[in-house]
Order: C-alpha cells, then sequence, then structure tokens
C-alpha cells in the first residue's frame, strides 16, 4: 500500500512547486505582463496610416491618449468625434491621442478616418500584438499614459466628451 502513494506523492509535490514557482516568478516579474493603472505603458511599433512605423516612445514627455477601437465596433464609433474634439483641443498643450485599430486592413481603415473625419494620428494593430501586451479585450478600451509613460487611468467602454476631457485635465495637471 505504501508504495502505490509514492508515484501520487512525487506528482502533488512536482506540481505545488511548479506553482510556487509560477507564483514567486508572476509576483517578481510582473505577472501577466498587462499594464495596470501606476505601472509603465508597453511600448509598440505599428506601422500608421501615414506609412510610417510608430512607437509609444517616439511621444515621450507628452501626454498620451491610447485609444483601441474597430470600425465594426458600434461604441468605438460613437465616440470618435470626442476624441477627435478634445485632440484639437489639446494638441498644444502636449497631449497626443493616439487611435490604435485593431485588425483591419490598412484601406477600411483609411477608408473610416476619412468617413469621421479624425486627424490624429492612427496606428494599425493588424497582427494584435498591442491588443495582447494591453491585455486589451472589449473595444473600446482608452489608456490614460502620463508624460513619464506610466498609464495614469484605463477605461473600457466608449467616453463622451466630459470624462475625456476631465481625463486627460488630470493627465495635464499632473
Amino acid at each position: 500500500m505504501g508504495k502505490a502513494r509514492k508515484p501520487i506523492q512525487i506528482v502533488i509535490l512536482f506540481l505545488i512547486l511548479l506553482l510556487g514557482g509560477y507564483a514567486i516568478g508572476s509576483s517578481v516579474f510582473g505577472g501577466d505582463g498587462k499594464p495596470t493603472e501606476g505601472g509603465r505603458a508597453p511600448d509598440f511599433e505599428l506601422l500608421g496610416l501615414d506609412g510610417v512605423t510608430h512607437t509609444l516612445e517616439e511621444y515621450k514627455g507628452k501626454s498620451v491618449v491610447l485609444n483601441f477601437w474597430g470600425s465594426w465596433c458600434a461604441p468605438c464609433v460613437k465616440e470618435m468625434p470626442a476624441l477627435q474634439a478634445q485632440w484639437e483641443k489639446w494638441k498644444d498643450q502636449g497631449v497626443v491621442v493616439v487611435g490604435v485599430n485593431v485588425g483591419e486592413d490598412q484601406m477600411t481603415v483609411d477608408n473610416f478616418v476619412k468617413l469621421v473625419d479624425i486627424d490624429f494620428p492612427v496606428v494599425m494593430d493588424t497582427g494584435r500584438d498591442a491588443v495582447r501586451s494591453y491585455g486589451v479585450s472589449p473595444l473600446p478600451t482608452t489608456f490614460f499614459i502620463n508624460t513619464k509613460g506610466k498609464v495614469d487611468s484605463i477605461h473600457i467602454g466608449q467616453l463622451d466628451l466630459s470624462s475625456l476631457d476631465e481625463q486627460i485635465g488630470k493627465l495635464v495637471g499632473e
């Protein structure tokens, strides 16, 4: 009877060590890597509609409103005028609104941008790399990143003009 328990005990011990190692590794190396409020925003390398590859690093020293969206997402479409209005209001005060389109081709994104008449920078996450590194699930999701590259706040869902203005005001007021 004692010999039959030994393999089970070894398996249980192995699982405990494995889970313990995972827990320690997660706490030491930052968990799942998704940004949290107060944490560093992950950099990205994404092609813009302007044909240039853009990174978060190029906006260093500026407040960034990083908005993940899709043209097929009704709340995303509804918040575009508010994003454009806030871009126009704050761009001369060191604020950059960056739209990250999720998974659509350049022609679709270009036609949509012209249709809704926005001129803030738009980059395309066709491979969904930024979506994974930011842990974005529902669209729209917006990250408010301060001048030090840290996530000030995260908003999941549609933003309206006043809540967007309030969040950007907090970023600029830091």
